[in-house]
């Protein structure tokens, strides 16, 4: 009892695992609206830290200006204050002016004087020297960022012509060139903060806007797609069996596309579906005669007591057994011929003159009995085509079976192979000396179950046209024509000829020759 309270248990467990697997394995459908939103916002969110950075550094470059403009008159003061008198360098600031220029809560401000000797006339030692320079410009300003004691800081360099500066005697001559330097140097605490507030000033703001951005591409996002679940409620609302056209009209530009290429799925659906219908009808229509007649056969071998009479109804039993069978295997041939696809039977390269050889020698015997010349004529050299083996032999079994049918006996039936002098097209030609097709039948051969009033040959009517969807397979032209080779005037003969691409041989194939 226990075994069997868990076996629906067990067996639920294995259907939901089986479930489970079926729906791993299924590809993952996405979201165009989460594409979409993906595509945008992504972007978006790795530009923000992005800007974020462009604009801190934009601000530090903006915040650098009106300090660096503070640092330079301070470097130009302590210039001013530089003398050579009696040859010797003064450059020592008052303490005053000492107290004035180091008067800040915030940054460090460091100084220094150099001499012509390279010696140091009052300052700090700690500041780094400037880049050497092949011709100091005198009074000159430049400012870099350095740093002392790892630390940070902006310099102003300034290179003084002591010449300018000197108590000279009037009348001497000028003296060599010599020059002093002058650096003032300020750590980048006040330009820190200043730039930090500005960029307090740009990202507060950006915090309120990018939520709002999304909101709004979200938004936007919705209705756009709108459209779309319009559309897919339009569709469903429709029956099964309505197959006409989506109204392309009523929706975005950027859909009309796949409006269209649906419209053209529908038309060709629909077109599938009428000649299913139409070869439904057509084959129930064209079954009731044979299986009518085999009833009919088989109640009056039933009634019959002779056995003369129910051999001679058991004989016509067959025979109309015989018409139905080659009635339905023409349907079924006509049903693969027109559902034929490309993917499912592709076209091959086929060597044409041999499969044709082979197609009439199965058709030797029968010419025998019918006491009918069936003769081949090949082209006398390989001819290369693609195509479909089974459809193209069922089509040129098709034509010489019409041909034989209707050739009287003693008459001759010729299928021959033929080639253009360029060997870009080769002609499948099937010629008899039967009564031949008037000009106003050919139009209408190759419909379905269509018969030749008067003609008075058993048949389906199906062969023509298994033969025309299997030209139209391979991009083959049809062509009907008297027999040009017969001699009886009461039978002109026809001849059909079927027309398709050569495959073109290698150049190398070419050269070599057969």
């Amino acid at each position: 009892m226990l075994r069997n309270l868990h076996r629906p248990e067990a067996a639920v467990t294995e259907q939901d695992l089986a479930e489970e697997r079926t729906a791993a394995d299924m590809p993952t459908q996405r979201s165009l609206f989460g594409e979409i939103l993906d595509w945008m916002l992504v972007p978006l969110l790795l530009l923000w830290p992005l800007s974020i950075a462009i604009t801190y550094i934009a601000a530090k470059s903006i915040a650098n200006e009106p300090f660096d403009r503070a640092l330079e008159d301070k470097v130009t003061v302590l210039a001013q204050q530089v003398r050579e008198v009696d040859g010797k360098l003064s450059g020592r600031l008052p303490g005053s002016a000492r107290d004035i220029l180091r008067a800040d809560d915030i940054d460090n401000i460091y100084f220094q004087v150099i001499g012509p000797r390279n010696e140091l006339v009052d300052g700090d030692r700690d500041i780094p020297p400037p880049p050497e320079e092949e011709t100091p410009q005198p009074w000159a300003i430049q400012v870099r960022s350095d740093t002392i004691h790892n630390t940070e800081v902006r310099i102003a360099t300034i290179y003084v012509d002591l010449r300018r500066n000197t108590n000279t005697v009037p009348g001497a001559a000028p003296s060599q060139p010599r020059m002093a330097l002058v650096q003032v140097a300020e750590t980048v605490d006040k330009r820190s903060q200043l730039a930090n507030q500005i960029i307090k000033g740009v990202i507060l703001p950006e915090f309120i806007i990018l939520p709002i951005a999304l909101a709004l591409v979200w938004f936007a996002l919705s209705r756009g797609l709108a459209p779309l679940a319009q559309l897919q409620q339009r569709i469903r609302a429709r029956r099964p069996d309505d197959l006409s056209p989506i109204d392309s009209g009523q929706v975005p530009e950027e859909i009309s596309p796949l409006v269209r290429s649906l419209n053209d799925m529908l038309a060709r659906l629909s077109q599938t579906i009428q000649m299913q219908k139409r070869f439904i009808a057509d084959a129930a229509h064209q079954m009731k005669t044979p299986l009518a007649g085999m009833r009919m056969q088989s109640e009056l071998a039933l009634r019959q007591t002779s056995q003369l009479e129910i051999h001679r109804s058991l004989e016509q039993l067959s025979k109309s057994s015989k018409s139905a069978t080659r009635l339905i295997n023409q349907l079924l041939t006509l049903a693969r011929a027109e559902n034929q696809t490309p993917e499912a039977a592709p076209l091959l390269p086929l060597e044409l003159s041999e499969m044709a050889r082979n197609v009439v020698q199965e058709w030797v015997q029968s010419s025998f009995a019918l006491k009918i010349d069936l003769g081949f004529e090949p082209p006398g050299h390989p001819v290369m085509v693609r195509a479909n083996q089974t459809m193209l032999r069922e089509l040129l079994n098709n034509l010489v079976d019409n041909a034989l049918r209707y050739t009287p006996a003693g008459g001759r039936v010729t299928v021959r192979i033929r080639t253009d002098a360029a060997e870009e097209w080769v002609t499948i030609e099937v010629e008899d000396t039967g009564p031949g097709i008037a000009l106003a039948e050919r139009a209408h051969v190759f419909e379905r179950f269509y018969r030749i009033l008067g003609s008075n040959v058993e048949g389906s009517g199906l062969g023509l046209s298994i033969v025309r969807e299997i030209a139209q397979q391979h991009a083959a032209d049809i062509d009907i024509d008297f027999n040009p080779n017969a001699t009886d005037p009461k039978y002109p003969g026809s001849v059909f000829r079927v027309t398709l691409a050569m495959q073109q041989r290698p150049r190398f194939m070419e050269d070599v020759g057969p």
